[in-house]
């Protein structure tokens, strides 16, 4: 009886002892690069296998060790064994840095922000569940990859159709040329579907259609007994979200299409007229031509979202978000329309010939006349200080950055040297901004032309090259714009995909371009209005829309676990072998041209709020000159994002006020037809031959 009790309270103290779940935290910060902190844990106690309910959202469950964490803020983990104890504890990889304490620091800020930006409002009032569910696992063929030069035949079913199958049971036999005969495992338990028959091939990468079909790998399905809700590697949901930002763009921009009468569509022929110089009055108020304004805002907006942002776009919403991305591109030129009109109406020209424009002038004195002079004053003022935000981060420290790691990943010599690259980036940014909107006009009227050409012939001889694919890839554009697979968020998730990369390309609505465009030599804003809406067609319906299709044509849109910049020069480079060293200094010239262009849109944001002086214009371009070495040389993580999201930010108080003004633009509009059709307006005479 002694022995029996003595091992039951052995027992128990067992039992007693495994409940305290002990954690020991190592804590490591292994270099004073931003965003590369470590947290590995040592549990102790408890009934094992632990798991790790970690707030960072890409560590695994059954992950003990959290890497790539932002240095300065806390992380939560609560760990958990087999038996449901539990232990919470709070942990924060301390700063080594001061660009860590920046990155830190700005972190908060930035999910303040992103809050209000990306807020869905439809899921905030119940209309719909944002959670992403799963109806069904698509398995995969063994051995393949989107660049694979491979033939693979499904030889023998092992499990019927509609079967019953268990995760890790053998459902069917494959055969490729290269790899010979191998077993298909299932991922997932549920019901078998058959995706293609046995016999046939099931992906063969000569044949276009397999290439540019979302999906053609995929044998069979598994359909769940359950939708199954889809997560984070840390557990938690995984939401498709439809952001109030871009609500509020879209919504705007089909407003002013209505409002306006479609001028995205009745105007676009008169556009390229004034474009070209047809109307160019040289006794016109202004400093420079319809084209070099035009070009300098362009110069504003294509960049490395065309780039970059597209492979994101489509990767995540696959080929049918380049439908919408094209169909918002439309829409904003009617956002451009308008705010490029008020920016001319309402300019300021001083007697030494600067002009000072841009949605600070119609928010502030357009409204005025409506007597909101106090809210006028309020969202010109709110604007002028996001801008200046913007021109230092998005607009040139982001650009900066991004421009150097391209260079840098494609010519190995400059890694390191990012300090130096800068100094060089902003002497010869200085050489241009120095010289004001003129100089700036004259550069962006050469650059710009430029490089959209030898980005655009590169698309196009990618697209002939593989003009075969032409049938497939324009039916997997509309096959998936309309009835795409629950796993790239169905047609709302790959509308909102496509729109919001649509939105933050062209910064239709944003007002950054009414600043440039303000400064054109016309007696007529309309007239500056038909110009700036090329800009969204130029950004997004061309340049966009052939970066998808580049993608697309090449296959490179079913690359999974790479996106950005390095994907599209991969779909650049499996077609051109050498075209990714082409690519990297075209992404040079893409930041450079933004850079100067952003330079002028803070400058007047700065001039508005601390005066007209050009010792008060100095001061800023030293400051935004300080700003491009900076962001060249040392990675500021959270605060690029932070000064990207102000940009986006910039359209709330501008839109508030063209949706006040729209009347009167409809107006002005209406007398510009009316002097067109009369032929009342400047035109210049053909020379007699």
């Amino acid at each position: 009886m002694k022995k029996l009790l003595s091992l039951f309270f052995v027992l128990l103290g067992i039992v007693a002892n495994s409940q305290d779940l002990t954690v020991k935290p190592a804590i490591f910060n292994p270099s004073k690069q931003i965003n590369d902190g470590v947290i590995d844990l040592q549990v102790l106690g408890g009934t094992p296998p632990y798991s790790y309910k970690w707030s960072n959202q890409s560590t695994p469950l059954s992950s003990n060790k959290a890497t790539g964490l932002i240095e300065g803020i806390p992380y939560t983990v609560v760990v958990s064994d087999s038996q449901g104890n539990s232990v919470t504890k709070v942990y924060k990889v301390e700063t080594n840095a001061i660009a860590e304490v920046f990155n830190g620091t700005m972190t908060p800020a930035v999910q303040a922000l992103g809050s209000v930006l990306f807020w869905d409002p439809f899921a905030a009032i119940g209309i719909y569940d944002p959670v992403a569910y799963a109806d069904k696992k698509l398995i995969s063929t063994p051995g393949w990859s989107a660049e694979v030069q491979d033939k693979f035949v499904l030889k023998k079913w092992l499990k019927g159709e509609d079967a019953k199958v268990v995760k890790g049971d053998q459902i069917a036999i494959i055969s490729s040329d290269k790899n010979g005969e191998r077993t298909v495992v299932a991922s997932a338990s549920g019901t078998l579907n058959y995706l293609v028959k046995e016999g046939n091939v099931i992906y063969n990468s000569d044949n276009a259609e397999h290439v540019i079909e979302q999906g053609a790998h995929f044998l069979a399905e598994i359909v769940y007994d359950d939708p199954v809700v889809m997560t984070h590697p840390n557990g938690d949901p995984l939401t498709k979200d439809i952001p109030f930002i871009v609500i509020w763009l879209v919504l705007g921009a089909l407003f002013f299409t209505i409002r306006m009468g479609f001028i995205n569509i009745r105007g676009f022929r008169h556009s390229i007229d004034l474009a070209k110089g047809k109307y160019d009055d040289p006794d016109a108020p202004g400093q420079v031509t319809h084209f070099q304004a035009l070009a300098t805002a362009v110069s504003g907006t294509v960049g490395l979202g065309n780039i970059a942002g597209v492979a994101v776009a489509v990767s995540l919403g696959g080929a049918g978000a380049t439908f919408w991305m094209i169909v918002c591109g439309l829409l904003g030129m009617s956002s451009k329309f308008v705010e490029c009109t008020l920016g001319v109406k309402y300019r300021d020209i001083l007697p030494d010939g600067r002009v000072f424009g841009g949605p600070m002038n119609y928010l502030r004195y357009g409204l005025e006349k409506r007597n909101l002079k106090g809210f006028g004053k309020v969202l010109a003022g709110l604007f002028a200080v996001l801008a200046i935000g913007a021109s230092f981060g998005g607009g040139n420290m982001f650009q900066a950055n991004q421009s150097f790691e391209q260079l840098a990943g494609q010519f190995p010599a400059l890694a390191g040297n990012g300090f130096w690259f800068g100094v060089i980036t902003a002497i010869l940014v200085g050489v241009v901004i120095i010289g004001g909107i003129n100089s700036i006009a004259k550069v962006t009227g050469r650059v710009v032309p430029i490089m959209a050409s030898i980005y655009i012939v590169a698309a196009l001889a990618v697209i002939i090259m593989n003009i075969q694919n032409i049938g497939p890839a324009f039916a997997a554009i509309v096959d998936g714009a309309f009835s795409p697979s629950a796993l790239k968020g169905g047609v709302i998730g790959v509308l909102v995909v496509g729109f919001q990369r649509a939105a933050f390309s062209n910064e239709a609505g944003v007002g950054s371009a009414a600043i440039a465009h303000s400064t054109a030599k016309t007696k007529h804003p309309p007239s500056e209005g038909f110009v700036a809406l090329l800009e969204p067609f130029i950004d997004t319906v061309v340049v966009c829309t052939l970066t998808a299709l580049v993608l697309i044509f090449t296959g490179m849109h079913e690359v999974e676990g790479m996106a950005g910049a390095q994907l599209t020069s991969d779909a650049f480079g499996s077609q051109i072998s050498w075209f990714p060293y082409v690519l990297a200094l075209a992404v040079f010239l893409f930041a450079f041209s933004t850079m100067i262009s952003w330079s002028y849109y803070g400058m007047r944001a700065w001039t508005y709020l601390f005066g007209k002086s050009k010792k008060s214009e100095m001061i800023y371009k030293i400051l935004f000159l300080v700003f491009v070495v900076i962001g060249a040389s040392v990675s500021l993580g959270a605060v690029l994002d932070f000064s990207d999201m102000m940009i986006l930010a910039m359209s709330f108080p501008n839109i508030i006020g063209l949706y006040i003004m729209s009347g009167e633009v409809k107006e002005d509009l209406g007398e510009y037809w009316r002097k067109l059709k009369a032929n009342q307006l400047f035109k210049k005479q053909r020379l007699a031959k």
